[in-house]
């Protein structure tokens, strides 16, 4: 892949329309299984049809049947999720910097040409928004009313940070890298969204600055030309148009991570709806999920066919099984687990329902390598986060 060429948008140099939803009026539009769940279809530049939450910041959501299609979500089906209004439009690749200052030996100025230098590293890693599934909480909660496709399983390709840290040299004394992109809020006081690792995760084996995202330069909308990946972790850390990797002797106080992106630092990360004054802690790794893909609730299996397919993943141990039941849980068998992308990634599953025709309630659970599993019930925290409760589905087999 050529870094230094300024690709951008579509090559028709398409960009975003600052203000308004492109595409004009709503050809298509879907239902998403809770109240003031109706939401359009819209084709942004790069991408093709997605459930539209909001046009600005743009908030899309990958439709679910993409899942079935294979283990790695096409780039033009990647959800999207930004935090502030001002995306730059156009963004030239031969001068994109990223800024290395604070608590290192020498400054750093790196292009895209100096990251392309680099030792290059690959792996796939689901990047999934902290708020996914969101909309499926009771009592409901604000933000973001996603169903369950705010994520997306990318092979990704760049360099490791650990790589830029050591090219910097980190003095001691270092507690937090923080890194800043490219989006900014229409307001002056509006904070800048800025995350921060701890300096053991940042220096982790697997957490790179990537260029490339399934083989191709990043879609605009999923952070061109750089981004943060930290495979495991909620994406909220994965910034994107990556310009500054700042080194810290204190731990970050500003407001997406002293206020913003908090779970409760309780069992499981659970409140009661009425419960206040519960100490919290900055959202870190996913939790276990699974999904039947191939079928939705309410959905109907072809003429002759019991074949159930999904996918599961977790927080970075990998997947150790996955079981699917008929009967809502009262019992369980296990599925056939697929090819093994890495500890990552989306697993892919399937099985063979043992029934005959008729209606069921199916549910699928997942087991990771580190014992963790999915929970029967849902918990409850007020930004509906880290829901990983077991999927359900009504199925009709004939």
């Amino acid at each position: 892949m050529d870094l230094g060429r300024g690709r951008f948008l579509a090559a028709t140099g398409a960009a975003i329309a600052a203000g308004a939803i492109p595409g004009g009026a709503f050809a298509q539009s879907v239902k998403l299984p809770f109240a003031n769940g109706d939401r359009p279809l819209v084709a942004f530049p790069q991408k093709r049809p997605l459930i539209v939450l909001t046009p600005r910041p743009p908030q899309l959501e990958t439709p679910f049947a993409i899942f079935d299609d294979g283990v790695y979500t096409p780039n033009d089906a990647f959800y999207v999720r930004w935090h502030l209004s001002n995306i730059p439009q156009s963004v030239n690749a031969d001068t994109h910097r990223i800024a290395v200052t604070g608590l290192v030996n020498s400054a750093l100025s790196l292009s895209l040409a100096d990251l392309g230098a680099m030792p290059a590293v690959e792996l796939a890693a689901v990047n999934q928004c902290s708020g996914n599934s969101r909309g499926l909480f009771e009592p409901r909660v604000a933000g973001g009313e996603w169903s369950n496709g705010a994520m997306g399983n990318a092979l990704w390709t760049g360099v490791r940070l650990r790589d830029i840290l050591d090219r910097a040299g980190v003095k001691a004394g270092a507690k937090q890298v923080q890194f800043n992109g490219l989006e900014t809020g229409v307001f002056p006081a509006t904070p800048n969204f800025k995350k921060s690792l701890d300096l053991d995760v940042a220096r982790g084996d697997d957490v790179i600055v990537a260029y490339a995202m399934n083989g191709q330069p990043l879609p605009v909308l999923n952070g061109y030309p750089v981004r943060l990946i930290v495979p495991g972790w909620f994406a909220t850390y994965w910034v994107k148009m990556l310009s500054a990797i700042t080194v810290r002797d204190t731990v970050d106080d500003n407001f997406w991570m002293k206020t913003a992106y908090r779970i409760p630092d309780t069992p499981n990360n659970d409140v009661l709806p009425s419960q206040t004054g519960f100490p919290t802690i900055p959202i870190n790794r996913m939790r276990v999920r699974s999904f039947v893909t191939n079928v939705a609730d309410g959905g109907t299996l072809p003429e002759g066919s019991r074949a159930l397919r999904g996918i599961a993943f977790d927080g970075g141990s990998g997947i150790k099984g996955v079981e699917v039941s008929s009967d809502s849980g009262a019992t369980w068998r296990d599925a056939t687990l697929e090819a093994d992308y890495g500890k990552y990634s989306f697993r892919r599953w399937h099985a063979e329902l043992d029934v005959p025709r008729g209606t069921f309630i199916i549910a699928v659970r997942a087991t990771a390598n580190d014992g963790a599993t999915q929970r029967a019930m849902a918990g409850w925290n007020p930004s509906g986060y880290m829901r990983n409760a077991i999927e359900t589905y009504q199925v009709s087999v004939s």
